[in-house]
């Protein structure tokens, strides 16, 4: 059986966020894809009351859609107490309006937090496992799964992720011993980014992966990845490393698929795509429905 595929607009998050799109213009425009889902951000909402977002599942089941995931990026290592009881208090609220959106067994991602300069490691890791412990009773309730991303950056943050890196994403994860309504949404390119191994990372944590996103990097011509590395062994959105379309950059697809189908996923793959355009993200989800033929059809 083969896996349902979703799109996420990365090419249109900046347009949807600041109001020059609306998320009713993106659903209008996925219809000519060939998806089984859109993914959905929480900047992409104007309001969070129930009758607002309940037109939004309705316009997704219109275009004859699912909602299989929504990101949220939950900033759970702020220095201030306040501020991490108010990002919990939020991200419980997104696992609340997750269900309205997507129904049981959806997932609303997390992150770790912000890597605050003035953070410790031995904190901000207290503080993660700490949130991500409280918030998974409230998971549980709603029948919604947690899936924390090994992630870059939100757009809108100041600083990158706290646990980017890939020791770091796994040694918080092995301290969260839920399995049912908590797991890993893995993002190959993200690891790239952080100048990890992404199929490394992947044998680590694929027994708990819930939820992929599956773009692609290229390097542009001439330059290394030892090129782009920073001074903490991370790329960042060098203007170097770029988006094109999934399967003909650095990932290696195979090998992620081959991995997915010995530990039998039955998750959703969502494409991160378009930055070049609408044609781009057409291909991606082309070839990822080849991928699933082979691998799980």
């Amino acid at each position: 059986m083969s896996l349902n595929i979703s799109a996420f607009p990365k090419c249109y998050l900046e347009q949807i966020s600041n109001g020059q799109m609306t998320v009713f213009d993106w659903i209008e425009m996925a219809k000519q894809l060939d998806a089984d889902g859109l993914e959905m951000y929480t900047g992409f909402f104007t309001s969070f009351e129930d009758g607002y977002i309940d037109c939004v599942a309705e316009a997704i089941r219109n275009a004859s859609f699912s909602m299989p995931m929504l990101c949220c990026s939950p900033d759970f290592t702020a220095p201030d107490a306040n501020k991490r009881r108010r990002e919990i208090e939020r991200q419980a609220h997104m696992i609340r309006i997750t269900k309205r959106l997507g129904g049981e067994r959806a997932v609303c991602r997390v992150l770790s937090g912000q890597r605050y300069p003035e953070v410790a490691w031995e904190d901000g890791k207290k503080w993660v496992i700490e949130a991500l412990n409280e918030l998974i009773p409230v998971a549980k309730e709603n029948k919604i799964i947690l899936g924390m991303e090994n992630h870059y950056k939100d757009g809108f943050w100041k600083y990158p992720e706290f646990a980017q890196k890939m020791d770091r994403f796994i040694e918080i994860i092995d301290n969260v011993f839920e399995r049912e309504y908590f797991g890993v949404q893995y993002d190959p390119s993200n690891a790239i980014v952080a100048g990890d191994d992404p199929i490394e990372l992947l044998r680590k944590v694929a027994d708990r992966v819930v939820s992929m996103h599956a773009s692609d990097r290229y390097l542009a011509e001439g330059a290394t990845l030892a090129d782009l590395k920073q001074t903490d062994g991370t790329i960042g959105y060098s203007p170097n490393l770029r988006h094109g379309v999934t399967g003909k950059g650095l990932n290696d697809y195979n090998a992620i698929f081959k991995i997915l189908a010995e530990r039998k996923y039955r998750g959703w793959i969502s494409i991160e795509d378009g930055m070049n355009g609408m044609e781009e993200m057409a291909e991606s989800l082309a070839f990822l429905r080849t991928m699933s033929e082979r691998y799980f059809g």
